[in-house]
């Protein structure tokens, strides 16, 4: 026993100086494997912020600039804040009056699609009746058609009912526009969320719409905040759809029509300091939006695969 214990312990200190190789356990590979993408994937989303920041940081400091330093030095911090820039373009460029008109089109648009996105969305999802699915295909299918073809059409129908240059006018259409891409989003939304509870409450007494206000909808407020973001963005950007239908009134002209008449009116003269002002101007509603809602936006977008 003592010499085949030694012989053992000699033929394991041999391998070991001989440096045999050692096999790799696939523990040390994953783990390898899984730092690897852990690093890649952080040095993916550090280039994607640096992309989205860095633009406007740059137009917030040439916000404060002036004209010649725009140029001269446009990578530069600001050697003194021109504040007056945001004034000018507030007053003299009617920001204020298109900043007023895009707050009660897109406030009017988008209260409308979610009230009618989130109904049509309940039913779809928690009720069965012949044609759900084709209903819910064909909000699918309404994700999938380019606005542009619809301009022509749109324009003579609008025509028709004397809705041209309306706030009202653009409120409907902006809900139209929105309500494929809500009533898609939302009805995934509303699958997810337990049948117990509408159960119960059809039980105590409460009819259906009692049940969706009063129970569903504020169960479903993280998808509702989500689609919610989306819908503001593309409607307070929307500059195609106001364009073609709001186009005779300038009293009417929204924040993005508003920007393209700042930059065409300048000609030669080019106040770029005032124009960045603008820009900055209608940026704000939308990073402050974001910023107070960025939890909720995060959790409605989780919340199904959580589920």
């Amino acid at each position: 026993m003592g010499v085949a214990e030694n012989g053992a312990e000699s033929g394991a200190e041999s391998g070991a100086e001989t440096g045999a190789p050692v096999v790799d356990s696939p523990e040390g590979r994953m783990g390898t494997e899984g730092r690897f993408l852990n690093v890649f994937s952080h040095g993916v989303l550090i280039l994607w912020a640096l992309m989205v920041t860095l633009p406007l940081l740059w137009a917030v400091m040439s916000a404060l600039k002036d004209d010649k330093s725009i140029f001269t030095s446009p990578w530069a911090l600001p050697t003194s804040l021109h504040f007056d820039n945001w004034s000018r373009a507030w007053s003299q460029a009617h920001m204020s009056e298109y900043f007023f008109n895009s707050v009660v089109v897109v406030a009017g648009s988008l209260f409308g699609t979610m009230l009618l996105g989130s109904m049509a969305a309940y039913v779809l999802a928690r009720f069965e009746f012949p044609g759900n699915r084709f209903v819910y295909y064909l909000f699918v299918g309404g994700m999938s058609f380019p606005v542009i073809l619809a301009l022509v059409p749109l324009f003579f129908v609008m025509k028709n009912m004397q809705l041209l240059d309306t706030y009202h006018g653009l409120i409907l259409v902006y809900i139209a526009y929105s309500l494929p891409f809500t009533i898609f989003f939302l009805s995934g939304f509303f699958r997810t969320l337990p049948s117990s509870v509408a159960e119960a409450a059809l039980i105590d007494g409460a009819s259906h719409t009692r049940t969706f206000f009063q129970v569903m909808l504020p169960m479903a407020k993280p998808g509702l905040i989500s689609v919610g973001i989306f819908n503001f963005l593309g409607q307070w950007n929307q500059y195609l759809l106001p364009a073609v239908l709001n186009v005779g009134d300038e009293d009417k002209k929204l924040l993005p029509q508003g920007l393209v008449a700042l930059a065409v009116s300048q000609g030669y003269k080019g106040d770029w300091s005032g124009l960045f002002a603008g820009l900055v101007i209608a940026m704000l509603p939308v990073l402050a939006a974001y910023i107070v809602f960025q939890r909720q936006v995060q959790a409605g977008l989780t919340a199904g695969a959580l589920k």
